[in-house]
């Protein structure tokens, strides 16, 4: 069977599913996009595989493609139920996960997409980054509370992709999180699980 393939680009939401797969211990292949191009790395059309033109994208064993972070991490963690990543689907916890990874992509995520516009004043970028954000920052704080992790007392997918914001924050965004000492201590013991380690080392980006 062939193995699945992630296409990326260093310190994007691409690593959340490439978290996810090193947790699953899926078979997979890394290809790394070229976004402002619009290449993959053997200089082929990236629009071929992904209209959408963004990362990540990732091509299953039999060929299909999918093209949204949060469906993937789903995706991934039924692999490997053993390794309860994601709850079964259909019950109550599955949704409390969905719930998380639907707030994460939208507030959180999508929600810091006006701080990379140009055309944002920084006015306006300023009190979205101190109002908005930072009340949606304190929902997540309080959510994991004192526990190890987001969703329970082991990591699940919710925590791959809360990883990713909370880089982006902090790398991209240049805030730190001392605000939340919850997030902070939460990050730091994030970046030093292994899997998450070795997603930034191959990826070349640090944590």
């Amino acid at each position: 069977m062939a193995n699945h393939v992630l296409y990326y680009t260093p310190g994007t939401c691409s690593v959340s599913p490439h978290i996810a797969l090193r947790e699953a211990g899926a078979a997979f292949e890394l290809s790394r996009i070229d976004l402002k191009n619009r290449k993959t790395a053997d200089g082929s059309d990236w629009l071929a595989i992904n209209p959408k033109g963004y990362v990540p994208a990732l091509r299953l064993p039999d060929g299909e493609v999918l093209t949204e972070g949060a469906v993937m991490l789903q995706y991934i963690g039924d692999l490997a139920p053993e390794k309860r990543l994601v709850p079964p689907a259909g019950s109550r916890e599955r949704l409390r996960v969905q719930e998380w990874l639907h707030f994460i992509a939208t507030e959180l995520h999508k929600g810091a997409s006006p701080l990379y516009n140009p055309l944002a004043g920084e006015e306006y970028k300023q009190q979205l980054r101190e109002q908005r954000l930072a009340a949606r920052w304190k929902i997540l704080a309080d959510g994991l509370g004192d526990r190890p992790y987001l969703h329970s007392d082991h990591f699940t997918i919710a925590d791959a992709y809360a990883f990713y914001v909370l880089r982006a924050w902090q790398h991209a965004h240049k805030q730190t999180l001392d605000r939340w000492p919850t997030l902070a201590r939460y990050y730091r013991q994030l970046a030093d699980r292994p899997t998450i380690a070795a997603a930034l080392a191959a990826e070349g980006t640090p944590a």
